[in-house]
């Protein structure tokens, strides 16, 4: 399938669809995932337009993990997670759902369950509130 600039992350990146932006620099950018697994799951994306990972150039992934790093320190403390889930789809048959390549980031606790992967909408009040703990968290 050959790259579609119509999907929503594309959409997102160009500033025609809001999102609650938690950074950004000249290669990436990271937001919290309307339709979040848990409380704080944020997603970052690279600015290269490619479908997954194996489309994406080095030097586009390289700074790609940099940032879903540094966005990882921040969820975890934000959400006084114990633990980090990073996920990266490729494809539909991996449960990839949008076509440019992004990583969740999510915090875990023990004994909570995630919620199902992009099924309910969260209340973009609250996902205003995690994106700020998140920047709060970066500084």
């Amino acid at each position: 399938m050959a790259y579609d600039s119509n999907n929503i992350f594309a959409r997102i990146l160009r500033g025609e669809i809001p999102s609650h932006k938690v950074c950004e620099d000249q290669h990436t950018l990271a937001f919290m995932d309307v339709m979040p697994q848990a409380d704080g799951h944020t997603l970052v994306i690279p600015k290269a337009p490619a479908e997954n990972i194996l489309d994406l150039p080095p030097d586009a992934l390289a700074a790609t993990i940099v940032t879903t790093q540094r966005v990882a320190r921040a969820v975890k403390q934000a959400f006084d997670a114990p633990g980090i889930l990073i996920a990266q789809l490729n494809g539909s048959a991996a449960g990839q759902s949008v076509f440019h390549i992004h990583f969740h980031v999510v915090p875990r606790h023990e004994g909570l369950d995630l919620r199902f992967h992009a099924r309910d909408m969260a209340d973009h009040k609250l996902l205003a509130e995690h994106a700020a703990r998140v920047r709060a968290a970066l500084d």
